[in-house]
């Protein structure tokens, strides 16, 4: 991990902390949500104020997130919203934080600037070691103060002046006077500098969470549950359960409701130059199999290796070579099923709300695109890194941090930007004119389950 971290691919846009107002200012904060303190002089937090430091110090990595369940936050500034989420529980946990500091940035600027704001992302569940409690999680809010109180004093100091401006004996209430003159002590001038945070909630429709080994839940679909503990789930009352290794469902379900296009129809990118990288990646992986030396390979190497060895790689490069095939030349007609393991390398999400999550599903059905999983799903790509080769290693590692990391937003566009629909453009040499494509996929038919 560590020459992850030297690239700045784990750890990366970590905030330091580490002059004595902040560290104190932080302090104050963990004591209020936690009851703990740190004696660390210098170290790192991400978007919800955890620090990996801290935790090994307090040998506690959900000091913030008991249970993995409601996590709560440190802000001690605005800049926390580049920064990743760490040890995340639920896949929305992140945007929730970062819009909630964009909505109230500010606010939060003058706060933060005397003061650590703490909080928590609420919900109705505090332990999901019943499944079922995962059908609870509908709705979450967000509920924040500095650690002295100032938001809550400013709202009782408005709420004071509002009784002071309306009541008609005010003027003679030395008690509410009195109140209104040692609260604005605090607060300050409420009136012309209002301190007040927008009360903000989050639908919860479709997300992934790590619990029962990673979940999942699909709701503005039918009801549905993608899950490895199948048996954990099937009485959870989540809807139709379906567990990862059942690809012919998944990709029904995927079909079906519309969340997935072939990469090779999508408008707006280079489909061909996608598929090309992901049999690149393939090859990689087949490399370390073999125990290959990947040692500074270019992409041309890669490919002579390809062409070397085209009789020991696996099928989903060949699969995806006559998808190219026939993208590029007019090629025989590729029929990948859904059962056939390159089936989910051609996908992508199609223009919707729930986008990221099936792209982040995508990246977990075709782990060897690691490009893909290392943007979709960062939790599994350092998983699997951990079991991956020296070689292997080096050669994703140096990938990312040169032709990822040098323009994360435009490779973003490039690989899963949507365009407006235009008019169609005359098919493939050898393609009718109804588009293939758009009738069944470039893999052929979904197969149906026998019931």
């Amino acid at each position: 991990m560590n020459h992850l971290i030297r690239l700045g691919l784990m750890f990366g846009n970590l905030i330091p902390v580490n002059s004595p107002a902040l560290i104190d200012r932080y302090n104050r904060a963990l004591k209020h949500l936690t009851g703990k303190t740190t004696q660390l002089t210098d170290f790192h937090i991400d978007i919800s104020g955890f620090s990996p430091e801290v935790g090994d110090e307090l040998n506690d990595p959900l000091y913030l997130n008991e249970n993995g369940c409601n996590r709560q936050f440190i802000l001690l500034t605005t800049a926390q919203k580049t920064a990743p989420l760490l040890n995340a529980s639920f896949s929305t946990s992140r945007q929730i934080l970062k819009q909630f500091i964009e909505e109230n940035e500010a606010q939060l600027f003058a706060l933060t600037a005397r003061d650590a704001v703490a909080g928590e992302l609420l919900n109705s569940v505090f332990s999901i070691t019943n499944p079922a409690r995962l059908n609870d999680i509908r709705k979450v809010e967000i509920e924040a103060d500095t650690t002295t109180g100032l938001v809550r004093d400013a709202e009782k100091l408005g709420q004071l002046s509002d009784r002071f401006l309306g009541e008609e004996d005010a003027w003679f209430d030395d008690v509410l006077i009195a109140d209104m003159i040692t609260m604005a002590k605090r607060t300050g001038d409420v009136t012309r500098n209002p301190v007040r945070l927008k009360q903000m909630a989050f639908e919860q429709e479709n997300f992934w969470t790590a619990h029962f080994g990673g979940s999942y839940i699909f709701r503005s679909t039918p009801p549905t549950v993608i899950t490895v503990d199948d048996d954990a789930l099937e009485d959870a009352g989540l809807g139709k359960v379906i567990e990862k290794g059942e690809t012919n469902k998944i990709a029904r379900f995927l079909t079906d409701n519309n969340l997935v296009e072939p990469i090779i129809k999508a408008r707006g990118i280079d489909g061909t130059a996608i598929l090309r990288q992901k049999m690149d990646f393939i090859v990689v992986d087949a490399a370390q199999d073999a125990n290959m030396d990947l040692t500074g390979a270019t992409r041309r190497d890669i490919r002579r290796l390809a062409r070397a060895h085209a009789d020991d790689l696996p099928p989903e490069y060949h699969a995806l070579r006559r998808l190219v095939g026939w993208a590029e030349d007019g090629g025989k007609w590729p029929k990948i099923s859904s059962d056939h393991p390159a089936y989910f390398y051609t996908l992508r999400a199609t223009d919707h709300k729930g986008a990221e999550l099936v792209n982040m599903l995508l990246a977990e059905l075709a782990p060897k695109d690691v490009r893909q999983l290392f943007i979709c799903h960062k939790e599994l790509f350092y998983k699997l890194y951990a079991t991956w080769s020296d070689t292997k290693k080096s050669y994703v590692a140096d990938f990312l941090a040169t032709e990822y990391a040098v323009d994360k937003a435009g490779t973003r566009a490039a690989l899963f930007g949507h365009e407006p629909a235009m008019e169609e453009t005359p098919p493939p040499r050898g393609v009718p004119r109804d588009d293939l494509i758009t009738r069944v996929g470039p893999w052929g038919a979904v197969r149906r389950e026998r019931t």
